[in-house]
Order: structure tokens, then C-alpha cells, then sequence
């Protein structure tokens, strides 16, 4: 199962020390967030004239904000970013799948995108209600990325229309997608490997069994455009933060496996792709379950059994 959330056994006089320290940081982090915000809607007078540059001084902003939330992790919270696996390139455009449990998974993966610099060129599957909350709604609406509502037939054309951008564009991206759908919790993933036994698929003990539509059609709607898939399992140590914990300083190690996978090397078909992915997933659990027996990932790929029947209609 999931680690339990991270716990503070820091006394009263502590925690309003650790609160007051950052409260200047996180008053000057969100206000200087709302001036990128002002400068990316002024930047829309370039769309007419280069829509290259427009892109340009958005990726800017996103690199430097971004940079600046990575750094203060790093420096100023001693918060360390440790990353196995395979070494990245630099200059794949990637879809990073990735597990999911708390707000501090994306620190994990900017601080893995600043160290190949392609920072700026993240791009994230956002709930549809976070479009339009000042900061980082605002600035993720300058950088294409996809908003969802979770109803596929919704989802469906907003996807299509990204990725039509994305493509014609030729915009570089690191985008990354949750495919469990939520953050994992112990209902949620007892709920998940119900869900898998009724359909005869192994149920997972570390994460939820992933949706397999929209990455099917990330797959083929970006087929031309991806060079590889960046599959990334993140594992925490003493429990599982909250937001507030990383910013206060709670979250010393982060623990970061990652794997790359050429997208010529992956299968075509749907249902071959839908198996590709449920095979991932188990894989992140096997990961995991060694993760928190040893402390650490293992420096080898764990051997997996044959692909289950798949997920059809995940």
C-alpha cells in the first residue's frame, strides 16, 4: 500500500518558526507569479508578429518561475532530488508518465526536467477547474498546456485541438501525465485492484491501475512528435508530504527512477498499447515494493511475468 502521509513530530515553537521563515518566500514566490502572469498577457501583442518569440518568452517565464521553485527546494529547504535509472537526453520531446501521490511529485519532476534544461518545455494534463486560478491556471494557459474535465467525451476534442498545435508547431515538450487519473491513496488503490480483479487484470499494492484512453491518444495524436516515453516512479522515505510540508522544509529526499522508452519501439495497436502501459504500471509497483524494503530503487529492470489481459475501456 501507499506510504502513510509524512508526519511532523516538531513541537508547537518549531512549527511556527518553520512558518514564519517561509512566509516572506512564499508572499514574494506568489507575487512575483501574478507579474509573469501580467507579462505573458502583454506578450500576446507578439502572437500577430512571431508566434515563435511569443513562445519564446513564455517557455522564459515558465523556466524561470519554475527554476526559482526548484532552487529554493534545493538551497534554501536542503530538500535533495536523488535520480536513478537511464541518464535523458537533452533534447527528446517526451511524455513523462508518472505515479502519483501528492503535490510534491511535481518539484520531482521539474528539478529532473532543470537538469536536462528543458524546464521550460514542461507541459502538464491540468484539471479544467484550475484554468482560470491566478498564477499557475493563468501561466499554464500560455503554455498549451491541456486542460481536462475528465469526461472523455469532452476531453477528446480539447486534446485533438493541443495537439494540432503542438504538432503544427513544432513545439518542444516534456509532457507529463498522470495516468492513475487522482493521487493514490489506500481507498483508492483498494478500489483500483477491485476494479482489476473483476476484469481478471493483476491489481496493483503501490498504485492505481492507469487509464489507458488518453494515453493511447497522446500516443497516436503526438505519434510524429515524441521521440520516447519517460516512464518515472517517485518514492518518498519517512511518508508522504503535503505541499505545505516541502515548503516548510519537512521533505529531505525525493527519490526519482526513471526509464526511457523510444516511441518507434513502441507497439501500434490500441490494445498493444493499452497492455504497453498497464505493463509500466505493474512494473512502477514492483519498483516500489523494492523501493521500500531496500530505501532505494534497484539499479537493475525488475523482471516482469507476461501482460495480463488488458484494460479494455480503462
Amino acid at each position: 500500500m501507499p506510504l502513510d502521509p509524512l508526519t511532523d513530530d516538531a513541537g508547537r515553537l518549531t512549527r511556527w518558526a518553520r512558518t514564519l521563515r517561509v512566509v516572506p518566500l512564499v508572499t514574494a514566490g506568489f507575487t512575483s507569479l501574478l507579474a509573469f502572469n501580467l507579462a505573458q498577457t502583454a506578450s500576446l501583442v507578439m502572437v500577430p508578429f512571431s508566434r515563435r518569440t511569443f513562445r519564446r518568452f513564455n517557455r522564459w517565464c515558465a523556466d524561470t518561475w519554475w527554476g526559482w521553485c526548484v532552487t529554493a527546494a534545493e538551497n534554501f529547504n536542503r530538500t535533495k532530488i536523488i535520480v536513478t535509472g537511464e541518464d535523458l537526453p537533452v533534447d527528446d520531446n517526451a511524455l513523462v508518465v508518472s505515479n502519483h501521490q501528492q503535490m510534491p511529485d511535481i518539484l520531482a519532476l521539474m528539478a529532473l526536467a532543470k537538469s536536462k534544461g528543458r524546464l521550460g518545455d514542461l507541459k502538464f494534463f491540468v484539471k479544467h477547474a484550475l484554468k482560470w486560478i491566478p498564477g499557475l491556471g493563468w501561466g499554464m494557459q500560455f503554455l498549451n498546456c491541456p486542460f481536462l474535465r475528465r469526461d472523455w467525451t469532452q476531453d477528446r476534442a480539447t486534446i485533438h485541438r493541443t495537439f494540432e498545435t503542438l504538432v503544427r508547431e513544432g513545439i518542444p515538450m516534456w509532457l507529463v501525465t498522470f495516468a492513475e487519473g487522482t493521487r493514490a491513496t489506500p481507498e483508492k488503490i483498494r478500489k483500483s485492484a477491485e476494479w482489476a480483479i473483476e476484469r481478471g487484470i493483476d491489481a496493483t499494492r503501490h498504485v492505481q491501475i492507469p487509464r489507458t484512453k488518453g494515453f493511447v491518444a497522446t500516443i497516436e495524436g503526438l505519434e510524429d512528435h515524441l521521440q520516447a516515453v519517460y516512464d518515472v516512479t517517485i518514492g518518498y522515505v519517512d511518508g508522504v508530504p503535503t505541499l505545505w510540508q516541502l515548503i516548510v522544509g519537512s521533505v529531505r529526499r525525493i527519490h526519482v527512477h526513471v526509464r526511457r522508452f523510444p516511441t518507434d519501439e513502441l507497439p501500434r495497436l490500441e490494445r498493444e498499447i493499452q497492455e504497453w502501459l498497464l505493463a509500466r504500471y505493474r512494473e512502477k509497483d514492483l519498483l516500489l515494493e523494492h523501493f521500500y524494503t531496500h530505501g532505494a530503487f534497484p539499479t537493475e529492470p525488475l523482471p516482469l511475468d507476461p501482460v495480463p489481459a488488458s484494460a479494455e475501456g480503462a
